[in-house]
């Protein structure tokens, strides 16, 4: 019954985050630019016409404290009025507690021309998140635990009044994102009305999440001829992004590239700041390994692989995460657009 206490332990720390300021963190995508709505809500419609896309993180698989997280999105674009709409969809498990959050957002860009290639786009999004815990099935109370046989079965129990229910708020975010046709920068704040996210009576703000994405395309010449009849040759390109991100006391740093060879993308980056401790702990993450594809007809295949640096170590098995999207046939074809480049960010 080692398990049972463990579960005990957790639930009080759990009580005692959730009667004070709860500090919880949002889900986490290694493929950021796999998730374009999730990171930064002016990337809406970036593609210039219809877009689908789906994402799956298992992370910490080896334990019981394991989190997936799986999302669906959808965008377009409006080209006679330069707006970008999109809608995005989540639910996350986390832990041995099963703390379920769904969220479903619905956003919104605009396009500015700046200059010949550059643009900036300003992003709005609303976001209703509910939250609820699986009590019943995964914790165990203390009045349910015998004293004179605490290793023994369970007793029946009272659940604390109200604790278990579900809790619902609507949140609010904003992004920017500039972009000429190889370099982009983006910023976004999410939760910047910081809601109740408290399950007992009080206050417990859901912190906001600042995120500083940006990165360069380095065009490598060009390959062979597709096997199309655009008779064009094959791209090839080194592409260094970075993806900064704090939410509360808590900060991370993802920095890599990707090398893109024509329709194999290859990725690794790092993940963590270890010149800046968390609890005397080193702030280091993961190494993330990715590979992918990009193919003509715009289905978009991505998988990547954690593997842990942390204390936790990779007996906890590391983080698998799989990507899929599909860009729609552009329905504007033969009308001519107001926008030629291409915004460059990585499709993963």
């Amino acid at each position: 019954m080692l398990r049972s206490s463990l579960k005990l332990v957790f639930f009080v720390g759990m009580l005692l985050a959730l009667s004070g300021r709860a500090l919880a963190q949002d889900p986490q995508y290694s493929q950021y630019y796999a998730a374009p709505l999730y990171l930064n809500p002016a990337m809406a419609g970036g593609e210039l016409t219809g877009r689908v896309g789906f994402n799956y993180r298992n992370q910490w698989p080896s334990i019981d404290a394991q989190f997936t997280t799986f999302s669906a999105f959808y965008d377009t674009y409006l080209p006679n009025n330069n707006i970008g709409l999109g809608v995005h969809v989540m639910q996350d498990t986390e832990g041995a507690s099963k703390l379920r959050s769904t969220s479903i957002s619905g956003m919104a860009s605009y396009e500015l021309k700046l200059g010949q290639n550059s643009y900036f786009r300003p992003g709005f999004q609303a976001t209703y998140i509910r939250r609820e815990i699986g009590f019943y099935e995964n914790l165990v109370f203390a009045n349910e635990i015998n004293p004179n046989d605490p290793f023994g079965p369970l007793l029946p129990g009272t659940d604390i009044p109200g604790l278990g229910d579900p809790v619902s708020m609507l949140s609010l975010s904003v992004g920017g994102l500039f972009f000429t046709e190889n370099f982009w920068l983006g910023l976004s704040a999410h939760h910047v009305n910081q809601p109740n996210q408290s399950f007992v009576d009080g206050l417990s703000p859901l912190p906001a999440k600042f995120s500083l994405h940006g990165g360069y395309r380095i065009p490598l010449g060009e390959g062979g001829y597709r096997g199309d009849f655009t008779h064009a040759r094959k791209q090839r390109s080194l592409t260094p992004t970075f993806n900064y991100k704090r939410q509360g006391p808590f900060e991370q740093l993802d920095v890599g590239a990707y090398f893109y060879v024509e329709p194999i993308v290859f990725g690794l980056w790092y993940r963590g700041l270890p010149y800046k401790p968390v609890n005397n702990q080193s702030n280091r993450d993961a190494i993330v390994m990715m590979v992918g594809v990009n193919l003509l007809n715009g289905l978009n295949i991505g998988y990547s692989f954690d593997y842990t640096v942390s204390q936790l170590g990779i007996q906890s098995g590391g983080a698998h995460e799989l990507s899929v999207s599909w860009t729609l046939p552009n329905s504007y074809q033969g009308k001519p657009l107001r926008r030629d480049t291409v915004l460059p960010c990585p499709k993963f």
